[in-house]
Protein backbone atom coordinates (compact mmCIF):
# COMPACT_ATOMS: atom_id res chain seq x y z
CA UNK A 1 0.00 0.00 0.00
CA UNK A 2 1.36 3.64 -0.81
CA UNK A 3 2.53 5.24 2.38
CA UNK A 4 1.22 8.46 1.84
CA UNK A 5 -2.23 6.89 0.89
CA UNK A 6 -1.92 5.03 4.01
CA UNK A 7 -0.87 8.25 6.18
CA UNK A 8 -4.18 9.72 4.85
CA UNK A 9 -6.23 7.48 6.63
CA UNK A 10 -4.33 6.68 9.55
CA UNK A 11 -5.77 9.48 11.98
CA UNK A 12 -5.54 8.12 15.31
CA UNK A 13 -3.46 10.97 17.31
CA UNK A 14 -5.29 14.04 17.09
CA UNK A 15 -6.29 13.66 13.69
CA UNK A 16 -2.30 13.08 12.80
CA UNK A 17 -0.83 9.90 12.20
CA UNK A 18 -0.73 7.74 15.33
CA UNK A 19 2.89 6.95 14.78
CA UNK A 20 3.78 10.87 15.48
CA UNK A 21 2.96 9.82 19.32
CA UNK A 22 5.92 8.01 19.30
CA UNK A 23 7.93 10.60 18.16
CA UNK A 24 6.32 13.48 19.83
CA UNK A 25 7.08 11.33 23.21
CA UNK A 26 10.78 10.83 22.69
CA UNK A 27 11.16 15.13 21.44
CA UNK A 28 9.14 15.67 24.73
CA UNK A 29 12.14 13.83 26.60
CA UNK A 30 14.87 15.19 24.88
CA UNK A 31 13.88 18.55 24.64
CA UNK A 32 13.34 18.46 28.55
CA UNK A 33 16.78 16.87 29.00
CA UNK A 34 18.37 19.17 26.51
CA UNK A 35 16.80 22.71 27.48
CA UNK A 36 17.02 21.74 31.56
CA UNK A 37 20.71 21.86 30.70
CA UNK A 38 20.87 25.01 28.88
CA UNK A 39 18.57 26.96 31.22
CA UNK A 40 21.55 26.37 33.91
CA UNK A 41 24.57 25.97 31.47
CA UNK A 42 25.65 29.83 31.08
CA UNK A 43 24.89 30.52 35.44
CA UNK A 44 27.45 27.75 35.75
CA UNK A 45 29.82 29.00 33.22
CA UNK A 46 29.47 32.32 34.94
CA UNK A 47 28.67 32.41 38.48
CA UNK A 48 31.31 32.83 41.17
CA UNK A 49 32.88 29.47 42.47
CA UNK A 50 31.64 30.43 45.93
CA UNK A 51 28.42 30.23 43.99
CA UNK A 52 29.06 26.72 42.35
CA UNK A 53 29.77 27.80 38.97
CA UNK A 54 33.27 28.16 36.79
CA UNK A 55 34.13 32.05 37.28
CA UNK A 56 34.60 32.81 33.61
CA UNK A 57 33.70 36.05 32.36
CA UNK A 58 30.23 36.60 30.93
CA UNK A 59 31.44 37.66 27.60
CA UNK A 60 33.72 34.48 26.96
CA UNK A 61 30.34 32.19 28.88
CA UNK A 62 27.73 33.63 26.41
CA UNK A 63 30.01 32.75 23.42
CA UNK A 64 30.61 29.20 24.72
CA UNK A 65 26.60 28.90 25.21
CA UNK A 66 26.43 30.29 21.74
CA UNK A 67 28.95 28.37 19.94
CA UNK A 68 27.56 24.79 21.60
CA UNK A 69 24.30 25.57 20.46
CA UNK A 70 25.66 26.45 17.00
CA UNK A 71 27.19 23.24 17.57
CA UNK A 72 24.09 21.62 18.06
CA UNK A 73 23.23 22.30 14.63
CA UNK A 74 26.44 21.95 12.98
CA UNK A 75 26.57 18.52 13.97
CA UNK A 76 22.78 17.59 12.15
CA UNK A 77 25.24 17.04 9.28
CA UNK A 78 26.58 14.19 10.72
CA UNK A 79 23.78 12.68 12.11
CA UNK A 80 22.32 13.20 8.38
CA UNK A 81 24.75 11.81 6.69
CA UNK A 82 24.92 8.70 8.88
CA UNK A 83 20.91 8.10 8.53
CA UNK A 84 21.34 8.70 4.50
CA UNK A 85 24.42 6.63 4.18
CA UNK A 86 25.48 4.24 7.20
CA UNK A 87 22.58 3.48 9.23
CA UNK A 88 19.12 4.44 8.96
CA UNK A 89 17.04 7.04 10.50
CA UNK A 90 15.29 4.85 13.04
CA UNK A 91 18.94 3.30 14.47
CA UNK A 92 20.73 6.63 14.44
CA UNK A 93 18.30 8.11 16.32
CA UNK A 94 18.66 5.65 19.02
CA UNK A 95 22.51 5.59 19.21
CA UNK A 96 21.98 9.68 19.21
CA UNK A 97 20.18 9.12 21.93
CA UNK A 98 22.70 7.04 23.75
CA UNK A 99 25.37 9.67 23.16
CA UNK A 100 23.73 12.96 24.49
CA UNK A 101 22.46 10.67 27.87
CA UNK A 102 26.19 10.01 27.99
CA UNK A 103 26.78 13.70 27.72
CA UNK A 104 24.41 15.02 30.20
CA UNK A 105 26.04 12.10 33.17
CA UNK A 106 29.54 13.92 32.03
CA UNK A 107 27.91 17.54 33.02
CA UNK A 108 26.96 15.84 36.24
CA UNK A 109 29.58 13.88 37.35
CA UNK A 110 32.58 15.40 36.07
CA UNK A 111 33.50 18.28 37.58
CA UNK A 112 35.18 21.30 36.83
CA UNK A 113 35.82 22.80 32.53
CA UNK A 114 36.39 19.34 31.52
CA UNK A 115 33.02 17.70 32.73
CA UNK A 116 31.79 20.96 30.57
CA UNK A 117 33.89 19.75 27.57
CA UNK A 118 33.55 16.14 27.55
CA UNK A 119 29.23 16.59 28.52
CA UNK A 120 29.20 19.15 26.00
CA UNK A 121 30.40 17.64 22.84
CA UNK A 122 28.34 14.43 23.40
CA UNK A 123 25.71 16.61 24.16
CA UNK A 124 26.05 18.21 20.39
CA UNK A 125 27.07 15.49 18.86
CA UNK A 126 24.32 13.23 20.01
CA UNK A 127 21.54 16.08 19.67
CA UNK A 128 22.67 16.99 16.14
CA UNK A 129 22.01 13.43 14.91
CA UNK A 130 19.05 13.20 16.63
CA UNK A 131 17.44 16.43 15.61
CA UNK A 132 17.88 15.89 12.07
CA UNK A 133 16.63 11.75 12.36
CA UNK A 134 13.43 12.99 14.43
CA UNK A 135 12.38 15.33 12.20
CA UNK A 136 12.94 13.43 8.37
CA UNK A 137 10.64 10.78 10.31
CA UNK A 138 7.91 12.98 10.95
CA UNK A 139 8.39 13.79 7.16
CA UNK A 140 7.94 10.12 6.24
CA UNK A 141 4.69 10.25 7.48
CA UNK A 142 2.54 12.60 5.21
CA UNK A 143 2.56 12.73 1.33
CA UNK A 144 4.18 15.79 -0.15
CA UNK A 145 0.50 16.85 -0.59
CA UNK A 146 -0.99 15.81 2.65
CA UNK A 147 -2.46 18.97 3.70
CA UNK A 148 -1.90 17.85 7.54
CA UNK A 149 2.11 17.96 7.49
CA UNK A 150 2.53 21.22 8.60
CA UNK A 151 -0.27 20.87 11.38
CA UNK A 152 1.73 17.63 12.12
CA UNK A 153 5.08 19.25 12.63
CA UNK A 154 2.97 22.37 14.61
CA UNK A 155 2.03 19.04 16.93
CA UNK A 156 4.89 17.66 16.97
CA UNK A 157 6.54 20.82 18.01
CA UNK A 158 4.15 20.98 20.94
CA UNK A 159 6.06 17.99 22.26
CA UNK A 160 9.33 19.56 22.20
CA UNK A 161 8.10 22.76 24.21
CA UNK A 162 6.16 20.41 26.24
CA UNK A 163 9.81 19.37 27.23
CA UNK A 164 11.53 22.78 27.19
CA UNK A 165 8.76 24.03 29.69
CA UNK A 166 9.32 21.15 32.40
CA UNK A 167 13.21 21.15 31.59
CA UNK A 168 14.11 24.76 33.22
CA UNK A 169 11.70 24.73 35.94
CA UNK A 170 12.76 21.49 37.65
CA UNK A 171 16.69 22.26 37.00
CA UNK A 172 16.25 25.22 37.75
CA UNK A 173 14.82 24.20 41.41
CA UNK A 174 17.38 21.96 41.63
CA UNK A 175 20.39 24.33 41.01
CA UNK A 176 19.00 26.93 42.88
CA UNK A 177 18.32 24.76 45.63
CA UNK A 178 21.08 22.14 46.11
CA UNK A 179 23.63 22.60 43.48
CA UNK A 180 24.25 22.90 39.40
CA UNK A 181 25.73 19.14 39.06
CA UNK A 182 22.08 17.93 40.39
CA UNK A 183 20.38 20.00 37.60
CA UNK A 184 22.61 18.06 35.09
CA UNK A 185 22.00 14.79 36.42
CA UNK A 186 18.11 15.21 36.15
CA UNK A 187 18.53 15.94 32.32
CA UNK A 188 20.14 13.13 32.44
CA UNK A 189 17.49 10.84 33.76
CA UNK A 190 14.89 12.67 31.31
CA UNK A 191 17.10 11.77 28.32
CA UNK A 192 16.81 7.61 29.75
CA UNK A 193 12.99 8.31 30.04
CA UNK A 194 13.50 9.46 26.42
CA UNK A 195 15.30 6.35 25.19
CA UNK A 196 13.26 3.88 26.97
CA UNK A 197 10.00 5.41 25.13
CA UNK A 198 11.40 5.29 21.88
CA UNK A 199 12.75 1.40 22.10
CA UNK A 200 9.03 0.34 22.98
CA UNK A 201 7.26 2.06 20.06
CA UNK A 202 9.52 2.38 16.99
CA UNK A 203 8.61 -0.73 16.11
CA UNK A 204 5.19 1.14 14.84
CA UNK A 205 6.96 3.81 12.88
CA UNK A 206 7.06 3.25 8.39
CA UNK A 207 9.15 1.03 7.51
CA UNK A 208 10.76 3.87 4.61
CA UNK A 209 12.78 4.65 8.42
CA UNK A 210 14.45 1.48 8.32
CA UNK A 211 15.83 2.09 4.57
CA UNK A 212 19.10 3.83 3.98
CA UNK A 213 17.89 6.16 1.20
CA UNK A 214 21.94 6.04 -0.46
CA UNK A 215 24.27 3.38 1.07
CA UNK A 216 27.74 4.24 1.40
CA UNK A 217 30.06 1.54 -1.01
CA UNK A 218 31.65 -0.50 0.93
CA UNK A 219 34.84 0.31 -0.66
CA UNK A 220 34.28 3.57 0.20
CA UNK A 221 34.36 3.53 4.46
CA UNK A 222 38.30 3.42 5.11
CA UNK A 223 38.76 6.71 3.48
CA UNK A 224 35.57 8.04 5.37
CA UNK A 225 37.07 6.79 8.34
CA UNK A 226 40.14 8.14 7.63
CA UNK A 227 38.93 11.45 6.69
CA UNK A 228 36.79 11.32 9.95
CA UNK A 229 40.54 10.88 12.24
CA UNK A 230 42.14 13.42 10.32
CA UNK A 231 38.88 16.07 10.97
CA UNK A 232 39.45 14.88 15.21
CA UNK A 233 43.63 15.54 14.49
CA UNK A 234 42.68 18.92 13.21
CA UNK A 235 40.81 20.28 16.14
CA UNK A 236 42.87 18.81 19.00
CA UNK A 237 45.97 20.26 17.19
CA UNK A 238 44.05 23.62 16.80
CA UNK A 239 42.86 23.87 20.48
CA UNK A 240 46.21 22.32 21.51
CA UNK A 241 47.81 25.30 19.94
CA UNK A 242 45.23 27.68 20.71
CA UNK A 243 44.10 28.56 17.44
CA UNK A 244 40.30 27.72 19.06
CA UNK A 245 39.87 29.21 22.43
CA UNK A 246 36.86 29.87 24.44
CA UNK A 247 36.82 33.63 23.37
CA UNK A 248 36.78 32.69 19.55
CA UNK A 249 35.08 29.72 19.75
CA UNK A 250 31.79 31.24 18.84
CA UNK A 251 33.20 32.92 16.12
CA UNK A 252 34.95 29.91 14.76
CA UNK A 253 31.41 27.80 14.88
CA UNK A 254 30.25 30.44 12.69
CA UNK A 255 32.60 30.15 9.75
CA UNK A 256 33.05 26.49 10.00
CA UNK A 257 29.02 26.78 9.55
CA UNK A 258 28.85 28.96 6.79
CA UNK A 259 31.82 26.76 4.96
CA UNK A 260 29.17 23.53 5.42
CA UNK A 261 26.65 25.10 4.27
CA UNK A 262 28.04 26.71 1.04
CA UNK A 263 29.15 23.15 0.57
CA UNK A 264 26.43 21.14 1.33
CA UNK A 265 24.15 23.34 -1.53
CA UNK A 266 27.01 23.04 -4.27
CA UNK A 267 26.86 19.02 -3.61
CA UNK A 268 22.99 19.25 -3.38
CA UNK A 269 22.94 21.48 -6.48
CA UNK A 270 25.22 19.43 -8.56
CA UNK A 271 24.31 16.13 -8.18
CA UNK A 272 23.32 13.78 -10.89
CA UNK A 273 20.51 11.96 -9.15
CA UNK A 274 17.84 15.07 -8.74
CA UNK A 275 16.03 15.94 -11.28
CA UNK A 276 15.47 19.95 -12.79
CA UNK A 277 12.16 20.30 -10.77
CA UNK A 278 14.13 19.18 -7.08
CA UNK A 279 17.13 21.52 -7.97
CA UNK A 280 14.65 24.11 -8.71
CA UNK A 281 13.18 23.72 -5.24
CA UNK A 282 17.14 23.14 -3.60
CA UNK A 283 17.78 27.06 -5.12
CA UNK A 284 14.18 28.23 -3.24
CA UNK A 285 15.68 27.11 -0.18
CA UNK A 286 18.53 29.33 -0.52
CA UNK A 287 16.69 32.52 0.79
CA UNK A 288 14.78 30.68 2.86
CA UNK A 289 18.20 29.42 4.50
CA UNK A 290 19.18 33.43 4.82
CA UNK A 291 16.11 34.42 6.54
CA UNK A 292 16.08 31.66 8.67
CA UNK A 293 19.76 32.22 9.67
CA UNK A 294 18.81 36.06 10.82
CA UNK A 295 15.41 35.16 12.55
CA UNK A 296 17.60 32.02 15.29
CA UNK A 297 20.58 35.03 15.67
CA UNK A 298 17.96 36.62 17.25
CA UNK A 299 15.46 34.23 18.80
CA UNK A 300 18.84 32.00 20.24
CA UNK A 301 20.13 35.31 22.67
CA UNK A 302 16.78 33.98 24.87
CA UNK A 303 19.79 31.21 26.08
CA UNK A 304 22.82 34.25 26.15
CA UNK A 305 21.64 37.84 26.51
CA UNK A 306 18.14 37.01 28.10
CA UNK A 307 20.02 34.88 30.92
CA UNK A 308 22.54 38.34 31.43
CA UNK A 309 19.39 40.21 31.27
CA UNK A 310 17.15 38.09 33.40
CA UNK A 311 20.51 38.29 36.54
CA UNK A 312 20.77 41.79 35.84
CA UNK A 313 17.44 44.19 34.46
CA UNK A 314 14.61 41.73 35.76
CA UNK A 315 12.98 42.11 38.77
CA UNK A 316 12.35 38.91 39.41
CA UNK A 317 10.26 39.36 42.81
CA UNK A 318 6.92 37.93 43.18
CA UNK A 319 5.39 38.60 46.38
CA UNK A 320 8.32 38.67 48.20
CA UNK A 321 9.76 35.48 46.49
CA UNK A 322 12.91 35.83 44.04
CA UNK A 323 12.61 32.51 41.61
CA UNK A 324 15.04 30.91 39.93
CA UNK A 325 16.94 32.72 37.03
CA UNK A 326 16.39 29.62 34.84
CA UNK A 327 12.62 29.86 34.61
CA UNK A 328 12.65 32.73 32.24
CA UNK A 329 13.00 30.04 29.35
CA UNK A 330 10.02 27.83 30.47
CA UNK A 331 7.95 31.40 29.23
CA UNK A 332 8.55 30.63 25.76
CA UNK A 333 7.42 27.11 25.88
CA UNK A 334 4.00 28.01 27.71
CA UNK A 335 3.37 30.16 25.29
CA UNK A 336 4.17 27.61 22.68
CA UNK A 337 2.23 25.28 24.45
CA UNK A 338 -1.00 27.18 23.63
CA UNK A 339 -0.73 28.42 20.88
CA UNK A 340 0.63 25.69 18.61
CA UNK A 341 -2.72 24.13 18.41
CA UNK A 342 -4.36 27.27 17.35
CA UNK A 343 -1.88 27.53 14.33
CA UNK A 344 -2.10 23.92 13.53
CA UNK A 345 -5.94 24.89 13.40
CA UNK A 346 -5.41 28.16 11.43
CA UNK A 347 -2.87 25.92 8.80
CA UNK A 348 -5.98 23.26 8.78
CA UNK A 349 -8.77 25.26 8.53
CA UNK A 350 -6.79 27.46 5.83
CA UNK A 351 -5.73 24.24 3.78
CA UNK A 352 -4.27 25.12 0.57
CA UNK A 353 -5.48 28.96 1.09
CA UNK A 354 -3.21 29.30 3.93
CA UNK A 355 0.02 31.64 3.10
CA UNK A 356 2.54 30.21 1.37
CA UNK A 357 6.01 29.14 3.28
CA UNK A 358 8.21 32.45 2.09
CA UNK A 359 5.23 34.41 3.49
CA UNK A 360 5.53 32.17 6.86
CA UNK A 361 9.40 32.64 6.85
CA UNK A 362 9.34 36.83 6.25
CA UNK A 363 6.69 37.14 8.92
CA UNK A 364 8.81 35.15 11.72
CA UNK A 365 11.77 37.39 11.19
CA UNK A 366 10.00 40.86 10.84
CA UNK A 367 8.07 39.72 14.09
CA UNK A 368 10.65 38.18 16.29
CA UNK A 369 12.85 41.54 14.80
CA UNK A 370 9.60 43.73 16.66
CA UNK A 371 10.24 41.53 19.53
CA UNK A 372 13.56 43.43 20.29
CA UNK A 373 11.94 46.10 19.26
CA UNK A 374 10.06 46.01 22.42
CA UNK A 375 13.06 45.90 24.74
CA UNK A 376 13.56 49.44 24.18
CA UNK A 377 11.11 51.10 26.08
CA UNK A 378 12.65 49.40 29.11
CA UNK A 379 16.27 50.77 28.60
CA UNK A 380 17.66 52.24 31.69
CA UNK A 381 15.52 51.52 34.10
CA UNK A 382 18.60 50.48 35.85
CA UNK A 383 19.01 46.80 38.10
CA UNK A 384 16.51 44.82 38.59
CA UNK A 385 14.20 47.47 37.17
CA UNK A 386 12.41 45.96 34.16
CA UNK A 387 9.17 43.96 35.58
CA UNK A 388 8.21 40.75 34.65
CA UNK A 389 5.16 41.31 32.83
CA UNK A 390 7.16 43.42 29.93
CA UNK A 391 9.05 40.03 29.33
CA UNK A 392 6.31 38.18 29.12
CA UNK A 393 4.85 40.02 26.76
CA UNK A 394 8.40 40.52 24.97
CA UNK A 395 8.25 36.04 24.83
CA UNK A 396 5.02 36.01 23.48
CA UNK A 397 6.00 38.19 20.42
CA UNK A 398 8.85 36.15 20.10
CA UNK A 399 6.90 32.65 19.83
CA UNK A 400 4.39 34.10 17.51
CA UNK A 401 7.71 34.41 15.58
CA UNK A 402 8.83 31.08 15.94
CA UNK A 403 5.45 29.25 14.93
CA UNK A 404 5.46 31.12 11.80
CA UNK A 405 9.19 29.85 10.98
CA UNK A 406 10.48 27.16 13.00
CA UNK A 407 7.72 23.91 12.34
CA UNK A 408 7.08 25.47 9.05
CA UNK A 409 10.94 25.73 8.19
CA UNK A 410 11.19 21.89 9.82
CA UNK A 411 7.65 21.19 7.17
CA UNK A 412 9.50 22.89 3.88
CA UNK A 413 12.84 20.86 4.19
CA UNK A 414 10.68 17.57 3.73
CA UNK A 415 8.90 19.29 1.02
CA UNK A 416 11.43 20.87 -1.12
CA UNK A 417 14.10 17.75 -0.41
CA UNK A 418 15.38 16.00 -3.64
CA UNK A 419 14.51 12.35 -2.90
CA UNK A 420 18.36 11.09 -2.37
CA UNK A 421 18.62 13.99 -0.28
CA UNK A 422 16.06 13.63 2.32
CA UNK A 423 18.05 13.68 5.72
CA UNK A 424 20.39 15.97 4.61
CA UNK A 425 18.08 18.78 3.77
CA UNK A 426 16.74 18.46 6.77
CA UNK A 427 20.53 19.01 8.03
CA UNK A 428 20.48 22.32 5.59
CA UNK A 429 17.87 23.75 7.78
CA UNK A 430 19.68 23.54 10.54
CA UNK A 431 22.63 24.28 9.67
CA UNK A 432 20.65 27.78 9.27
CA UNK A 433 19.76 27.33 12.61
CA UNK A 434 23.47 26.55 13.49
CA UNK A 435 24.46 29.50 12.21
CA UNK A 436 22.22 32.10 13.99
CA UNK A 437 22.68 30.24 17.37
CA UNK A 438 26.70 30.77 16.84
CA UNK A 439 26.23 34.50 16.18
CA UNK A 440 23.67 34.83 18.84
CA UNK A 441 26.63 33.74 21.34
CA UNK A 442 28.78 35.85 19.25
CA UNK A 443 26.73 38.86 19.18
CA UNK A 444 25.98 38.73 22.94
CA UNK A 445 29.59 40.07 23.51
CA UNK A 446 28.72 43.04 22.60
CA UNK A 447 25.46 43.81 24.41
CA UNK A 448 25.81 46.18 27.63
CA UNK A 449 23.13 46.02 30.23
CA UNK A 450 24.04 50.41 30.42
CA UNK A 451 23.76 51.31 26.92
CA UNK A 452 21.08 48.69 25.39
CA UNK A 453 19.08 50.88 22.94
CA UNK A 454 21.90 50.95 19.76
CA UNK A 455 21.79 46.02 20.51
CA UNK A 456 18.31 45.87 20.80
CA UNK A 457 17.33 48.52 17.55
CA UNK A 458 20.22 47.87 15.42
CA UNK A 459 19.38 44.59 15.39
CA UNK A 460 15.68 44.23 15.32
CA UNK A 461 15.72 46.89 12.99
CA UNK A 462 18.09 44.42 10.49
CA UNK A 463 16.22 41.20 11.05
CA UNK A 464 12.17 42.87 10.24
CA UNK A 465 14.50 44.34 6.48
CA UNK A 466 15.23 40.73 6.17
CA UNK A 467 11.91 40.19 6.05
CA UNK A 468 10.56 42.95 3.99
CA UNK A 469 13.14 41.39 1.52
CA UNK A 470 12.05 37.88 1.43
CA UNK A 471 8.43 39.42 1.43
CA UNK A 472 9.00 41.11 -1.53
CA UNK A 473 10.39 38.05 -3.29
CA UNK A 474 7.97 35.61 -2.37
CA UNK A 475 6.25 35.25 -5.62
CA UNK A 476 9.90 33.90 -7.21
CA UNK A 477 10.63 32.07 -4.72
CA UNK A 478 7.10 30.30 -4.90
CA UNK A 479 7.37 29.92 -8.42
CA UNK A 480 11.02 28.12 -7.61
CA UNK A 481 9.60 25.81 -5.16
CA UNK A 482 7.54 23.81 -8.23
CA UNK A 483 4.00 23.29 -6.64
CA UNK A 484 4.98 23.08 -3.75
CA UNK A 485 3.48 25.94 -0.76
Amino acid sequence: MDSGKEAVRDARFFGQPRSLATLFGVELWERFSFYGMQGILLLYLYFSVRDGGLGIDKGTAAGIVGAYGGGVYLATILGAWVADRLLDAQRTLLVSAVVVMAGHVALALLPGVAGVGVGLILIAVGSGGLKATATTLVGTLYSEDDPRRDAGFSLYYLGINLGAFLGPILTGILQDSIGFHYGFGLAAVGMAAGLAQYLVSRKNLPSASREVPNPLPRQKLPRIVGVAVGAVAVIVAAVLTRLITASNLALVVIVVTAVASVIYFVVILTSRSISSDERSRVVAFIPLFVASAVFWSIYQQQFTVLTLYTDERLDRSVFGWEFPIPWVQSINPVFIIILSGVFAAIWTKLGTRQPATPVKFAGGAIVVGLAFLLFLPFSGTGTHGTPVLAIVLILLVFTVAELLLSPVGLSAATKLAPEKFRTQMVALFFLSVALGSAASGLLAGAYDPTNEVPYFGLLGIVSIAVGVVLLVLARPVLRLMRGVR
